[in-house]
């Protein structure tokens, strides 16, 4: 079996971005896989120190099989580098596996990520693969590795180019999807913040390209495998961060286990207990009790600061 190709997009935290890179090297197959690593210029002047700081990690890296380097010389922004950088890549190889620099994988990452692109790619109906997930609890008699939720994951993902290169990233039916009711209510069933977060790309409060490949799975009425055990965890809440920051409620417990084949569900179908559990957690009430958790972390923050 080839190995799909890793992309990994870096901006300006080098301490991230060494974690990230020490726990891919240690992934089983990382001799085997080649590396694709774009690097975004710097937004202000005062970023360029942190910037350079990341080019000089990238420069050295080794223990790949073979390691592409993109250094932009102006600030592109998370979306287009990631939009354009998984582009080129797709369309080189037909397949990408990706990651940004605040992720760290366990060891059996590409193992899960190889296993699930060959396993689906003549299944369009498979939209994207995560390698994350909550850390819920796997019900007794469940005997796959993996589940399937109508909901893309943008921390550690993979998928195909036929899906990719299908998607509008313009949404240019954008004005009409919001006036059809029975559009808007599936999307936001499974997961209430979809449908804001759809609203504040439109009205240019965040830079996503997540929140549009979302859309395109919707709109394609495709899936995303999720493992039961966590292969990647998320080590970006800081002020660092582009889209994540304060209170952290994506912890999860990753797999530490030495297994390097999974079995991955046949049938593609919904999972109402993982559904139930997914949903949950993209609710309003623990959206809600998140933002409160964040405000009290950064007003202990304030204060720690002034008094110190």
């Amino acid at each position: 079996m080839s190995l799909a190709p890793i992309v990994l997009f870096a901006y300006k935290r080098p301490d991230e971005l060494q974690q990230t890179l020490a726990a891919l090297q240690a992934n089983y197959l990382a001799a085997r896989s080649d590396l694709y690593v774009f690097v975004d210029g710097p937004k202000h002047v005062s970023d360029q120190p942190k910037v350079d700081a990341v080019r000089r990690i990238v420069d050295n890296i080794g223990g790949f099989h073979t390691i592409h380097r993109h250094y932009a010389d102006s600030n592109r922004g998370l979306a287009t580098s990631i939009i354009e950088g998984v582009s080129q890549v797709m369309a080189q190889h037909g397949r990408a596996i990706v990651l940004e620099d605040d992720l760290v994988t366990t060891r059996n990452f590409l193992d899960y990520m190889n296993q699930a692109l060959w396993q689906y790619k003549a299944r369009p109906e498979v939209f994207s693969i995560s390698g994350y997930t909550f850390p819920f609890q796997r019900p007794v008699g469940y005997d796959t590795d993996a589940y399937f939720y109508p909901r893309t994951g943008s921390w550690g993902w993979a998928s195909w180019a036929d899906r990719w290169q299908g998607v509008d990233w313009k949404i240019s039916d954008y004005n009409e999807f919001l006036a059809d009711k029975n559009r808007c209510e599936p999307f936001d069933f499974y997961g209430s913040d979809r449908l804001q977060m759809l609203r504040r790309w439109r009205t240019g409060e965040i830079d996503s390209w997540a929140i549009r490949w979302c859309y395109a799975q919707a709109k394609a009425n495709g899936m995303t495998i999720y493992p039961t055990l966590s292969k990647v965890e998320n080590i970006g809440f800081s002020v660092e961060s582009t889209n994540t920051h304060g209170y952290n409620r994506f912890r999860t417990v990753l797999d530490m286990t030495e297994s390097r084949t999974f079995s991955l569900p046949e049938e593609i179908v919904y999972s109402p207990y993982y559904g139930q559990k997914l949903r949950r957690k993209f609710s309003l009430p623990v959206r809600a009790a998140n933002r409160v958790l964040t405000n009290i972390l950064f007003i202990q923050r304030w204060l720690a600061l002034k008094n110190h």
